[in-house]
């Protein structure tokens, strides 16, 4: 009886003293446990940035001072001509209340012609920070906060950023293949970007989601949403394809995470066994893979 009494109360300990070494472990390395999460500034500082770029091009648009909306009454006056210089192109000329689209192409706008003829490439990145109007400003920003804070929190600034803006160009350069005969305007291609990136995060960080059906349906059905949107008229519905398959790829090379086993090794207890390997073989061949199609295209 008193050995296994003894016996009891040993590993009564033994277990005891495994749990507060798990909890020691996760005081003294707390980010361990689960992961980082950033404090997001890149994502404001866009919405910021797009927000100042929007209001400088109404003050060089001007509207009161072209022949067209200097006029009073009828269509051809400027929409809340009390703003002045800052007031908006007439409904028949832009209803979503912004400028001329003279002035998006003077600010640099995607426009076929000027970047293969005239070599101005630079309108392949200018071209996301401009907005045909307020409606378009509001709709791509709302967006931008809703999914960029998360990533940005998850994932920091700098992966984020350069998934952003090198997703924006490649919308802007599928764009320029099949849209020549009118402008295009826009963060929307760096924010389907954001959105393939958010796919592709979660089939090569599979294994850390508890409840995977429901994660990826719902991320399909807001993709599906989307894209859907840009069947609408006037929507570049290109540069968005261009920028989620720019972002799908970029998620796998930027967004890789350890495996669940990995993240967790500091609060398991000793008995338990874990692979010693940070990353599984299929987030390597992901990432090939992806880096691969990414050069190419």
């Amino acid at each position: 009886m008193a050995a296994a009494r003894y016996d009891v109360e040993k590993g009564g300990r033994r277990r005891e003293e495994e749990e507060e070494a798990a909890a020691a472990a996760v005081a003294q390395y707390p980010q361990r446990e689960g992961e980082r999460e950033w404090v997001p500034w890149i994502v404001p500082a866009i919405v910021v940035a797009n927000v100042v770029v929007f209001a400088v091009a109404m003050y060089v648009n001007n509207c009161p001072s072209s022949p067209r909306g200097g006029r009073r009454g009828g269509g051809g006056a400027c929409v809340a001509g009390f703003l002045r210089r800052f007031s908006f192109q007439p409904f028949s000329e832009n209803p979503l209340l912004g400028p001329s689209s003279a002035t998006l192409q003077k600010l640099g706008a995607l426009v076929w012609n000027k970047v293969v003829h005239e070599h101005q490439g630079w309108r392949l990145v200018t071209c996301i920070w401009l907005h045909a109007g307020v409606v378009h400003l509001l709709a791509n920003m709302l967006s931008l906060v809703l999914i960029g804070l998360r990533l940005e929190q998850q994932f920091g600034y700098m992966r984020v950023g350069i998934i952003y803006l090198v997703s924006g160009v490649g919308g802007s350069v599928l764009s320029s293949l099949f849209i020549r005969n009118s402008i295009s305007v826009g963060a929307s291609g760096a924010l389907f970007g954001l959105l393939g990136a958010m796919l592709s995060e979660l089939f090569t960080n599979w294994t850390i989601y508890t409840n995977k059906a429901a994660a990826l349906v719902t991320l399909l059905i807001v993709i599906a949403i989307n894209l859907a949107i840009g069947i609408l008229p006037h929507v570049d519905n290109f540069a968005h394809i261009g920028g989620f398959l720019t972002g799908f790829l970029l998620g796998f090379i930027f967004l890789m995470r350890p495996h669940y086993g990995w993240m967790q090794r500091y609060v398991l207890p000793s008995s338990v066994k874990y692979t010693t390997k940070k990353y599984l073989a299929y987030q390597w061949i992901l990432l090939a893979v992806a880096s691969v199609l990414a050069v190419i295209g």
